[in-house]
């Protein structure tokens, strides 16, 4: 039995020549590509009259260039836009699938038309050093222009050589007023798109442009799949509800990848937020790292370092709560083991900081790199044979328990570094007491006769 046809969401655009066949649609998604510069959003900083990338093109010069962005923020469509805007020809490869025997074909093919060409490698960082060396140079005669797509930072992912040789344009995840603008385009645009056979509320292309995370793709995609389970009413649009996008969308995924860079700007965030004593940042960027699927241990061993460099004797229980929280994560595991991360979280964040001691030993690492292998002071020598004893090893050695106050007004560190002081405890929290304490027993070793 054929399909209704009342049913059929995609006219126009979706079986146009040069699509798959009727049986394996188009995604809405590659047919609203747009066709212009000006039909491009959210990248104004870019592409607005007189920005920087804008006014190349329009000068009609097009630079090997790397287009930097978050997935689904318009890449690939700009890179094909750019070589049109230039007359260039637009020569796609995918570096997960093309080597270097397809760049080459591209660059041979380039040299025999003697036409103006764009190279366009999409997932550029997954061409390992020697592609990227081969490209080098192509780049350098010009015999292509090479644009380059990554999701990755590209001071980590391409050469320093082939980076010196392109311009790097950063291309920022969409807005939700960008993404709201394409849901509305692609569900109005009669030729490519959805030709007003669906209805949307403002309400539900908010909906919409929130669940997709700044993703245009998966905007259009969440549209697709809403427009598809939507009860339709022929003649009347088919109307997307709230709940047709929930069952669109499924479960939600953030932008994360554990061994890239996003993982560290996370990270990066929620130690600087603990440190800022800001509890609340803290617990939301710990969630946005546990929600993407981070290890649950990743967060308990950066809090148990935060607990010592960061905290220290401030309030040195912090270190004691921070590895139990460890050790409570490790044996309960997810989910239930984020309740004793969010106790450590809250509490390492509002107790009173101080990097006193992890500074102290970095200046006396500093110390001992500059003064090399000072020999130990005799009195702080171990003597276990009678040679060593006729030698001074361990000799005017004053046993501390048994002097007054359980103290030894006495140098212990070698004369040739003098009298340097590496930690300097802050006068707040535990570590107050400490400071007084330790500022008494500095004067009476200043006080001390050397000797």
């Amino acid at each position: 039995m054929p399909p209704d046809e009342s049913l059929d969401l995609f006219p126009g655009g979706r079986g146009a020549p040069g699509s798959l066949s009727g049986a394996q649609p188009v995604p809405l998604a590659e047919c609203m590509r747009p066709r212009h510069l000006d039909d491009v959003v959210g990248q104004q900083k870019l592409l607005a009259r007189g920005a920087g990338l804008r006014a190349l093109v329009d000068a009609g010069r097009l630079p090997s260039l790397i287009l930097w962005g978050p997935p689904g923020c318009g890449k690939t469509t700009l890179a094909r836009l750019l070589a049109e805007a230039v007359g260039a020809q637009f020569a796609p490869l995918s570096a997960v699938m093309a080597g270097v025997k397809e760049i080459r074909a591209v660059v041979d093919r380039a040299a025999r038309q003697r036409e103006a060409t764009v190279l366009f490698l999409d997932e550029i960082h997954r061409l390992n050093r020697a592609q990227q060396d081969t490209l080098l140079p192509h780049v350098e005669r010009g015999g292509v222009t090479l644009v380059g797509a990554t999701t990755e930072n590209p001071s980590f992912e391409v050469i320093a050589p082939l980076l010196s040789r392109c311009r790097v344009f950063v291309l920022e995840r969409l807005d939700t007023d960008a993404l709201a603008a394409l849901v509305r385009r692609a569900a109005d645009d009669a030729e490519r798109g959805l030709g007003g056979r669906v209805a949307l509320s403002e309400e539900v292309i908010a909906a919409i442009a929130h669940a997709a995370d700044g993703d245009g793709r998966r905007a259009l995609g969440i549209l697709e799949a809403a427009a598809a389970i939507a009860p339709s009413r022929a003649p009347d649009p088919a109307v997307v509800t709230l709940d047709t996008v929930r069952e669109a969308v499924g479960r939600r995924t953030l932008l994360h990848d554990r061994d890239r860079e996003e993982h560290y700007n996370l990270a990066s965030a929620f130690i600087k937020s603990l440190r800022a004593s800001d509890p609340d940042a803290a617990l939301y960027y710990a969630a946005r790292l546990l929600a993407a699927g981070d290890d649950l241990l990743f967060l308990a061993r950066r809090l148990v370092i935060f607990a010592s460099e960061d905290v220290g004797n401030a309030d040195p229980g912090a270190l004691g709560i921070a590895t139990a929280a460890y050790l409570a994560s490790e044996r309960i595991g997810l989910p239930e083991g984020r309740i004793p991360l969010a106790q450590a979280i809250t509490y390492l964040a509002c107790a009173p900081k101080s990097n006193a001691s992890y500074v102290g030993l970095g200046r006396a690492l500093e110390a001992a790199l500059r003064h090399g292998s000072q020999p130990v002071p005799l009195h702080l020598r171990n003597a276990p044979t009678r040679l060593m004893q006729e030698l001074g090893y361990g000799r005017d050695y004053a046993y501390p328990h048994d002097a007054p106050e359980h103290f030894v007004a006495r140098n212990n560190l070698p004369e040739a570094l003098g009298k340097p002081v590496f930690y300097e405890p802050i006068r707040s929290g535990v570590e107050g007491a400490l400071a007084e304490r330790l500022a008494a027993w500095r004067k009476r070793r200043d006080e001390e006769p050397p000797g």
